[in-house]
């Protein structure tokens, strides 16, 4: 008899944005954009320290400033399928060695909607995950927020 499996922590979110694939695909990817809707309205990211070799092998790096203190973000592209997926390790914490994988697919809806389905999974608790998904939540609306605007 197999022994129950518990699922892994991780967390997924899915949205549509009205917007074209190719739009989406560049606030993943392109500095500028990245930059404005990552960590929401609430915290800044110098456009200075934000680097994004978009390729798989290729890595990405920003600071973002909280409450006058920084985070260093960074990660590695692991798959780039351009504009429809796009994986990456992630952590805020560059000094060691655990990484999250971040998975996100792009479905093009046909009618100028874009399907987003996006997944983290690595080394948090559930717990940690939960809090992770709220922040997302706060950066997808940013994002939708400036796809919204053109």
């Amino acid at each position: 008899m197999a022994e129950p499996t518990t699922p892994e922590p991780g967390l997924k979110q899915t949205r549509i944005f009205n917007a074209s694939r190719e739009r989406v695909w560049r606030e993943w990817t392109e500095p500028e954009a990245f930059a404005d809707w990552f960590g929401g309205p609430d915290f800044e990211i110098p456009i200075e320290s934000v680097s994004m070799d978009v390729r798989e092998g290729g890595t990405w790096q920003l600071t973002m400033l909280i409450n006058r203190n920084e985070t260093h973000w960074t990660g590695e592209y692991v798959e780039v399928d351009a504009p429809a997926r796009l994986v990456f390790t992630v952590t805020d914490r560059p000094e060691h060695s655990e990484r999250d994988l971040v998975t996100v697919d792009l479905t093009d809806l046909g009618d100028g909607r874009t399907e987003m389905h996006f997944q983290q999974s690595g080394h948090m608790t559930a717990e940690e995950y939960r809090r992770a998904g709220q922040g997302w939540g706060v950066f997808f609306d940013r994002m939708d927020a400036r796809l919204a605007g053109g």
